[in-house]
C-alpha cells in the first residue's frame, strides 16, 4: 500500500492540489518534552486549512500513533462519526513515557488511502 505524506501546500499552485493534500494530512500537535512515568497527551488533527468529508463511501476509518515501529494507539471511525458534515477530524491520545519517542501518525481515508505524519520528537526527563 502506497503511504502519501505532507507536502507544504504554500509551494502547490493548484488550489485543488492544496485541498487534497491538507484534508488529508496527519499531524501530530503536542510538546516536545515529556516526564518520564507521566501522562502525556499527543493530540493528532487529519486537516488543516481543509476539512475532510465525512460520507458515508468517503471518511477517515481511523488514526494510529507510533513511537518508531512501535503502534502505541488506535482510533476507530465509522462514517457520519463527525455528523456527516466536513470537518477536522482530531484525537487526543495519552501515553506515559519511559524512553526518548519519536511518534508518527498514521490516518486511513476510505477513498484516498494512507497518510503519514511528520516525524515529531519527544525528550524525556
Amino acid at each position: 500500500m502506497k503511504i502519501n505524506r505532507y507536502v507544504d501546500i504554500s509551494t502547490i499552485d493548484r488550489e485543488a492540489k492544496k485541498d487534497y493534500i491538507d484534508r488529508h494530512s496527519a499531524f501530530i500537535i503536542a510538546e516536545n518534552t515529556a516526564k518520564v512515568g507521566e501522562k502525556f497527551k499527543v493530540k493528532v488533527k487529519v486537516g488543516d486549512e481543509y476539512k475532510h468529508p465525512d460520507d458515508f463511501d468517503h471518511f477517515i476509518a481511523w488514526v494510529q500513533l507510533w513511537d518508531g515501529e512501535n503502534m502505541l494507539a488506535q482510533a476507530n471511525f465509522t462514517a457520519g462519526a463527525m455528523g456527516s458534515q466536513p470537518e477536522n477530524l482530531e484525537v487526543d491520545f495519552y501515553v506515559v513515557p519511559k524512553k526518548n519517542m519519536k511518534l508518527i501518525s498514521m490516518a486511513f481515508c476510505t477513498k484516498h488511502g494512507l497518510w503519514q505524519s511528520d516525524e515529531h520528537l519527544v525528550e524525556i526527563l
